[in-house]
């Protein structure tokens, strides 16, 4: 899951991140954004949690989020990116994103559970909104229910996706079998079996067994797709 929403977020090398609330969600995205070599300071009010990260992340600081006076201490305002990972506990979610406010963060992500509570975030102030019990809920049946083997979908309805290349391709380049022009579906990449992975191109041929990477919208890739049957 974690993978999933860093490969959400628009952040330069190199750029610092504060991620508040070490709980499930907030670790693993904490983790995953060390290993693209960015800093990380976590904060969590909990110190058995503190602790247990303090050896793996840039920072970690027991303290309470929703207070801007700690918040401001901490130097969280010099940061320009923040994540608020808070878990079930909606108050202390949105008092933490009113301290972000106040403190004119940048670039402010939030964990939300409930579409209540990420209506009330984008009013506050949260710049990204994210859900990740329902968008973890929606890529599995996907992967599950249809010929995807990965798949991310962003929040206006574009996803992208890795298929087994329909047999209505197989022995055609991708001018003949007409795919965008059919599909509405756009093939940016083949990955065949025991090959480097290629860029597609017009003249590119798709065989039996490819593996396709394409874009477009959620519908039409589903449709592309080959409809509710693994193959």
């Amino acid at each position: 899951m974690a993978r999933l929403f860093t490969e959400q977020f628009a952040f330069s090398a190199g750029d610092s991140v504060v991620v508040i609330g070490l709980g499930r969600f907030g670790s693993a995205v904490a983790q995953s954004l060390m290993r693209l070599g960015h800093d990380v300071m976590g904060i969590d009010k909990d110190m058995d949690l503190v602790q247990r990260w303090s050896n793996t992340l840039t920072y970690c600081v027991q303290a309470d989020s929703t207070d801007v006076s700690v918040m401001r201490q901490l130097g969280v305002a010099d940061f320009s990116h923040a994540i608020v990972g808070i878990g079930t506990d909606m108050s202390s979610s949105l008092m933490t994103l009113m301290a972000l406010t106040e403190l004119d963060i940048k670039d402010i992500w939030i964990k939300a559970f409930t579409t209540e509570h990420g209506k009330i975030a984008q009013r506050i102030g949260a710049h990204h909104v994210v859900y990740p019990e329902a968008d973890m809920g929606a890529r599995v049946a996907h992967l599950i229910t249809g010929r995807m083997i990965d798949f991310i979908e962003f929040d206006d309805g574009f996803a992208i996706a890795k298929i087994h290349a329909p047999p209505s391709t197989h022995g055609k380049s991708l001018m003949e079998s007409r795919v965008r022009e059919q599909s509405g579906v756009t093939v940016v990449g083949i990955k065949r079996a025991n090959e480097e992975f290629m860029h597609a191109t017009p003249s590119t041929t798709i065989e039996a067994g490819d593996l396709l990477v394409v874009s477009g919208a959620t519908s039409k890739i589903e449709q592309f797709a080959g409809g509710t049957r693994k193959p």
